[in-house]
């Protein structure tokens, strides 16, 4: 229970308390876009089965890989594109905190 409300607790409210913080003029629409990084999960959708709890999507799913991160670390350095880049990156890091929990064998 401790990784699950870890995880989507970062998933869902550090989006939502980045964008007060850090975007507060324009708080509704950058949480939406700060939200909306959960989006790449849909790569989840080619893996059989679609969901495992005990499975680490780092590495795993295309849209979790190594690659793909560094893309986001790119997104996230373009001004233009930044608070895009940073939605993925929390997304990628909510991940990497499940992966490391599951290796202490929190539950």
């Amino acid at each position: 229970m401790t990784r699950f409300i870890i995880h989507y607790g970062i998933h869902f409210i550090v989006p939502v308390l980045v964008a007060f913080i850090w975007y507060r003029k324009s708080f509704l629409k950058s949480a939406f876009v700060l939200l909306s990084g959960i989006v790449i999960d849909l790569d989840h959708l080619l893996a059989n089965p679609i969901f495992d709890a005990n499975r680490c999507s780092i590495g795993f799913h295309p849209l979790h890989s190594h690659l793909a991160i560094i893309i986001y670390l790119a997104i996230f350095v373009y001004p233009k594109t930044r608070i895009i880049g940073l939605a993925l990156l929390i997304h990628i890091l909510a991940d990497i905190t499940d992966c490391f929990l599951m290796q202490q064998g929190i539950h």
